[in-house]
């Protein structure tokens, strides 16, 4: 009896041991999973040290023990096993596989890509958005004291706007325990164009996230529900409704044990029920933006470009074989999120062959034969544009300026506070514009455009018009520091423009006097192209010079 209840007490104790590191380290049980691997040679280990304190025996009956060796043959056919599916499972012997993991297709810059306007350019990267969420909730004396702001700040698209989003957390351990009853009560949105920043609160708190403990930490409440799943990189995201949902991609292993990891399935956990529904990639909502994550996406080019010519030649000739550039940025598409990277040779030249868009949803792949500057390269030249303020450049955004890649690079100071933006074009990194808004900068942009022969200026092809009136309404107005005058005329609603440079005896006309107008039509304003029948000056006329309008208007009636 007392032998049964010492083995019955040993067994307890090893399912106790064995429980307690499956509930701290929740390794999936799988074959694929390394962490597997890994306990059952501790399982082995611990039941040889049982069997050999149990027997207690001698150096010699050590070494003449069937019963051991068995033992110790499990462990080592365990690590063999390990070592053999490491390496057949490595790109060393599978590297035309490796190599066909991702299908890239080629793309088209200006059809792909569209031009964004000012109000959904993403202006901030992750260090700005996490100054803007601190400094929101610093602001929030009611919840300040008892939650923070998590680190993730994902990037999403929601409602057609590119924004972060990051939940709260618990402020500590303590913190928990008084405030884990409700849950967690709101997170924080930042609109990547304007800067605005919200805090939302919901009706029901969180109760499913990294920072919660037990079985309502997001990572437990995973593993019991879905105990074979190996998860990759978890998102925080929310549905259209703004409903904060995790987005839980889960590794497909297509090459051996341990290699070729893609996605295969994705797991949407919803933070506030802990409701969890589990679709194959392909089915999964268009509304999700984050089911693989950018470094798996670079992981993944990196195998396409290197491998071409076999692992051999990605090590010692390097024949063809290209790589990504150190950094990626995310771009928005088609209500998709893609991450944008440049491509250069694997000898890390200081110009890029091109770059690659690649969506974080479908794993879809394009690649753009654009040669020109690395992003580093780029972002150096921003910097010496302002080197006496001594900001900090960001890494680049790809935009359509044009038709032109071009680089936009936020400019930022010492407190991580951007101060100025930048423009630099891909191709001709030289051609670099900075101003203190997105417009401004703009602006430069394009005139160094037309001033380098990189763009001209559209031909014209608006047919003249004319019409005879007198004046009915004049005033006056000043566009980028020249004077022009708007009049209006009987018998039209429309308004003509009268550049002051080009008709300056636009200052003698009043009400009342007529004129014949020949005219382009605008979208706001129709731009004269002759005044009176004179075709436009090509300098000011002398002062005493009279006009047929007849006397400079009165101040009031200006």
């Amino acid at each position: 009896m007392k032998r049964m209840k010492g083995k019955l007490l040993t067994v307890l104790a090893v399912l106790v041991l064995i429980g307690i590191y499956y509930y701290a380290a929740l390794p999936a049980i799988n074959i694929h999973s390394t962490e597997v691997w890994v306990f059952l040679f501790l399982i082995v280990v611990l039941a040889a040290a049982l069997f050999v304190k149990k027997k207690n025996l001698t150096k010699y009956e050590l070494k003449e023990s069937k019963g051991l060796k068995v033992i110790l043959g499990i462990a080592a056919a365990l690590v063999v096993v390990y070592l053999a599916g490491t390496l057949l499972s490595s790109p060393v012997v599978n590297a035309k596989k490796y190599q066909q993991l991702l299908k890239v297709e080629d793309g088209e810059f200006t059809k792909d890509i569209e031009e964004l306007s000012f109000d959904q350019i993403p202006l901030l990267d992750r260090d700005s958005a996490t100054l803007l969420g601190n400094r929101k909730m610093g602001s929030m004396v009611d919840m300040v004291s008892q939650f923070e702001v998590d680190e993730l700040y994902s990037q999403i698209n929601y409602q057609d706007r590119p924004v972060r989003v990051s939940p709260l957390k618990y402020a500590s351990l303590i913190k928990w325990f008084t405030n884990q009853s409700d849950g967690i009560p709101a997170y924080i949105k930042i609109d990547m164009a304007t800067q605005d920043t919200e805090l939302v609160k919901l009706e029901q708190g969180m109760k499913y996230t990294a920072s919660d403990h037990f079985n309502r930490n997001i990572y437990r409440h995973l593993r019991f529900r879905y105990p074979t799943y190996i998860f990759n990189e978890l998102s925080f995201e929310v549905d259209d409704e703004g409903t904060p949902y995790w987005i839980c991609p889960v590794k497909q292993y297509n090459i051996g044990l341990f290699g070729g990891v893609t996605i295969g399935r994705v797991v949407l956990c919803n933070a506030v029920t802990g409701e969890t529904v589990d679709y194959a990639i392909e089915d999964a909502p268009q509304w999700i933006d984050r089911a693989y994550s950018a470094d798996l996406l670079v992981e993944l080019y990196d195998y396409y470009g290197t491998l071409k010519h076999g692992f051999i030649n990605s090590v010692l000739g390097q024949k063809d074989c290209l790589r990504t550039t150190d950094g990626y940025n995310y771009l928005a598409v088609n209500d998709d999120v893609w991450v944008y990277t440049g491509v250069t040779s694997i000898t890390g030249d200081q110009s890029n062959v091109g770059f690659v868009l690649m969506n974080q949803r479908t794993m879809e792949t394009k690649f753009y034969e654009v040669e020109g500057a690395t992003e580093a390269s780029a972002m150096s030249s921003a910097e010496g544009q302002v080197q006496n303020l001594h900001y900090v450049a960001t890494f680049p955004l790809l935009l359509n300026i044009s038709g032109e890649p071009t680089y936009f690079i936020a400019l930022k100071d010492d407190a991580g506070l951007v101060k100025k933006y930048a423009m630099v074009n891909v191709q001709k990194y030289q051609i670099v514009a900075v101003g203190d808004t997105v417009s401004e900068c703009e602006e430069s942009y394009s005139n160094l455009m037309y001033e380098n022969g990189i763009k001209e200026e559209p031909e014209d092809t608006r047919e003249i018009q004319a019409i005879t009136a007198p004046i009915t309404k004049i005033a006056q107005g000043v566009i980028d520091g020249n004077s022009h005058y708007y009049i209006m005329v009987e018998g039209s609603d429309e308004i003509f423009d009268v550049s002051v440079v080009d008709f300056i005896d636009i200052i003698r006309y009043n009400v009342g006097d007529d004129v014949t107008i020949e005219y382009k039509e605008g979208e706001k304003s129709n731009t004269v192209v002759s005044l009176n029948g004179a075709a436009k000056s090509e300098a000011a006329p002398d002062s005493d010079e009279e006009a047929d309008g007849g006397e400079e208007p009165s101040a009031e009636e200006q």
